[in-house]
């Protein structure tokens, strides 16, 4: 199995996570490291004229000048879930911290722990952690392994709203690496993205698990 924990500092002010922790089991005695290497305008419509004669063109300009919203999704994907690269899913389950500033892993393989911004928020990170395996199953989150740059992440909310986010980067750190780019990878502050959190590589086993944490970061599209 594989759990992903969030650990964060100066938490209840929404500060970055400082430390992602794998606990896990492995299905067999040892597992084979994942590669660590890094993957690396339609034609104008016509005019409309309105019933007084005058032009409607300045609030087609208005109408074209309005953000794009997300548009309910027609893939059936359910809603409360994100949809890897690869066609996995997992249920996201919103989290907050306990008392010991830990953020808690998911209950099940199939589903994501959520903490951080919303959908569609104009400045945040939105992390998602989720299990890479669980007692011989491989969860979802597995394919962050082999997940490449340009990729399409989405997001359907608890309405079935559809958020489409293109993987950025992606970035394996082994776990005394990871404090110091927390802040860069989990901020609250700076443009609005998507981090994914798994585990993988080496097998330590103890209280470390899995020697690495894979991070993947998508950007909104």
């Amino acid at each position: 199995m594989l759990a992903v924990e969030l650990v964060l500092v100066g938490a209840f002010a929404l500060q970055s996570p400082v430390f992602v922790a794998g606990t896990a089991v492995p299905a067999q005695p040892a597992v084979a490291a994942p590669t660590d290497q890094d993957r690396a305008e339609p034609a104008a419509d016509e005019q409309d004229t309105d019933d007084t004669g005058e032009n409607g063109a300045a609030d087609d300009a208005d109408e074209a000048n309005e953000p794009a919203r997300p548009t309910t999704a027609p893939s059936g994907q359910s809603p409360g879930t994100v949809r890897l690269p690869d066609g996995g899913t997992a249920t996201l389950v919103r989290k907050e911290l306990g008392p010991d500033a830990v953020l808690p892993i998911p209950d099940d393989l199939g589903e994501a722990t959520w903490w951080g911004a919303g959908l569609g928020a104009p400045s945040g990170a939105s992390v998602f952690a989720g299990h890479v395996n669980w007692q011989g199953q491989v969860g979802p989150f597995a394919e962050l392994w082999d997940v490449r740059v340009g990729q399409k992440v989405t997001v359907s909310d608890d309405d079935g709203s559809e958020f489409t986010y293109s993987v950025t980067q992606i970035i394996t750190l082994g776990k005394d690496e990871l404090p110091a780019r927390a802040t860069e990878l989990f901020s609250q502050s700076g443009s609005h993205r998507l981090v994914l959190v798994t585990c993988g590589g080496r097998w330590l086993g103890g209280t470390t698990g899995y020697a690495e944490n894979r991070v993947v970061i998508a950007e909104p599209v």
